[in-house]
């Protein structure tokens, strides 16, 4: 008993001081190196003992608030869903390490390289394919520092630009689907991923199409910027090159329509698409879709004989078959979620399987490949994993020594209007960003945050147009993830930054990168501001 009186002075009552020290206390353990999710754990056993004494630890060890930590610690990791990390990084990992990406990346360059700024928009757009198929960031910038890094700088690009664009366009897996950034939002929040994936599609291509849209700009005002390659005798001419790009693109259409055709008449035989009340229709498998999808078809095979010609089009196939593998990949991951065959976790799995297959086919999937793949996904997977814990034992503790009724009364309190108190957040989220984790912010700050944004008037959300309440948590899903796509170019601690540097040329220095990425920035804080200002940009595909 007097062992437990000696440590009563480490009890806090006020959860206003208990606040303020977590906040010292997690700067100071990440400023000397402690890992987040050893610092986040370290945290949730000193709060409880703050708030509920000594005794928790001496007295009845495992009991009262320690076992509901435990519990919620237990319900997170046992979530079906998180699978689904796992899979997405074996994937991503099998996609760098074979020869998928190369050839994808040496395919756009055939139809972009006589283009200003052509190789700045190849990596762009590659970097799109490649959110598209895996939902990884740290891996598509060192892929394409890799691979575009070098050709841009032979070629006399900007280095500024060159930088910028590849750790811009290489963060993009924050916002395009399949991301884990959602998909850990949508476990933590109990919000359906699905939605989220559909509600980030637009403004995750719009932020890549403001990114290109800005090169374009860049290198037509200042051609010294991104200088001309050389042109190759044996390159076809630009009007010749537009129509085999185009038979390129009638072949892919009838290959895909003649998929979604053979699908179609399945669920129609089978009696799988009939027309329920209450029940969504499939998309792209309906009966009433079938008209629609031959017209496609025979579109492309007009074009085929009639306008570009078998020939031409026998040749674009050939440049571009470097898009094929990561088109079936695509569509096997996306085309599973949406079309209501898979569910997330499912269609991480069959992802996997799809490059394992197209990998075994091109003759590139060696054991070698497949043990680094496994040792990334480990290595990934397990830093994940031990934040994840740590920060969900962290968020479990300071709930139920009452911080989030506190915070939110303090936020309420302080009599902001709605944008007032959104705006607010997203400071918040931008500077924790500078320092922390992805991870820790999702699992930390929004079972804090979500709860006050959900009891905001919805109608006063933006500032243009206005927002469902049903719509509320999936919007606040999509703006934290441009809040994060942020963070990871933001100094001093951006991840993209050393991710690059890892794999650039000794002379560019991380302060280089991070002057590359100011411009760049500011176009992912002008994505933001659209997001603010127009909430229903969101819903336009749910």
């Amino acid at each position: 008993m007097e062992f437990l009186e000696f440590f009563s002075w480490m009890k806090v009552s006020d959860i206003g001081t208990l606040s303020m020290i977590l906040l010292i206390a997690m700067f100071f353990l990440l400023a000397i190196g402690m890992p987040l999710g050893f610092a986040s754990a370290f945290l949730a056993v000193a709060t409880l003992v703050m708030k509920f004494g000594p005794e928790l630890l001496f007295g009845h060890f495992g009991r009262g608030p320690l076992n509901v930590l435990a519990q919620a610690i237990y319900r997170q990791m046992t979530n079906y869903v998180l699978i689904s990390v796992p899979l997405f990084i074996f994937m991503a990992a099998l996609l760098e390490r074979s020869g998928i990406a190369r050839d994808m990346y040496s395919s756009l360059n055939v139809w972009l390289s006589r283009t200003r700024g052509g190789i700045a928009f190849v990596t762009a757009i590659m970097a799109v394919l490649m959110a598209a198929m895996s939902g990884i960031i740290g891996g598509e910038v060192v892929l394409l520092g890799l691979i575009a890094l070098p050709q841009m700088l032979r070629l006399g690009y900007n280095q500024n630009l060159a930088i910028g664009t590849i750790c811009a366009s290489g963060t993009l897996g924050t916002m395009i689907p399949p991301s884990i950034v959602l998909i850990m939002y949508g476990l933590v929040t109990e919000t359906s991923i699905k939605s989220l994936f559909t509600a980030s599609f637009l403004p995750g291509f719009m932020l890549a199409s403001f990114f290109i849209v800005y090169i374009f700009i860049r290198t037509r005002l200042n051609p010294s910027l991104a200088p001309l390659p050389e042109a190759d005798p044996d390159d076809p001419p630009g009007s010749e090159k537009a129509l085999m790009f185009a038979g390129f693109l009638a072949r892919l259409t009838l290959w895909v329509t003649g998929v979604l055709l053979v699908r179609a008449l399945f669920f129609t035989l089978t009696g799988a698409n009939r027309i329920t009340e209450g029940v969504d229709p499939i998309p792209l498998g309906m009966v009433s879709d079938i008209p629609y999808i031959l017209g496609a078809a025979v579109i492309a095979a007009a074009l085929i004989f009639f306008a570009i010609g078998r020939e031409r089009t026998s040749r674009g196939w050939h440049l571009g078959r470097g898009l094929i593998a990561p088109t079936v990949v695509i569509g096997v991951v996306l085309g599973s979620i949406y079309g209501g065959i898979t569910g997330i976790t499912e269609a991480a799995g069959m992802g996997v399987i799809a490059v394992f297959v197209i990998g075994l086919i091109r003759r590139e999937m060696t054991p070698d490949i497949i043990w680094e793949s496994i040792i990334r996904t480990l290595r990934s997977t397990g830093t994940i994993i031990w934040v994840t814990i740590g920060a969900a034992a962290l968020a479990g503790a300071y709930t139920l020594a009452g911080g989030p009724a506190y915070v939110a009364n303090l936020i309420v309190g302080s009599e902001l209007p709605t944008m007032g108190v959104i705006l607010m957040m997203m400071a918040i989220f931008l500077i924790m960003g500078m320092f922390m984790d992805w991870v820790g912010i999702v699992l930390l700050i929004m079972p804090v945050f979500l709860p006050i944004v959900v009891k905001l008037p919805a109608a006063e959300l933006g500032f243009l147009g206005g927002l469902e309440p049903k719509y509320v948590a999936i919007w606040f899903g999509v703006v934290f993830c441009m809040n994060m796509q942020v963070s990871f170019l933001s100094p001093p601690f951006g991840p993209a930054a050393f991710y690059l540097k890892s794999v650039a040329p000794a002379h560019i220095t991380l302060t280089d990168i991070f002057k590359g990425f100011l411009p760049f920035i500011a176009i992912q804080l002008l994505a933001l501001s659209v997001l603010l200002f127009w909430p229903p940009i969101v819903t336009l595909f749910l």
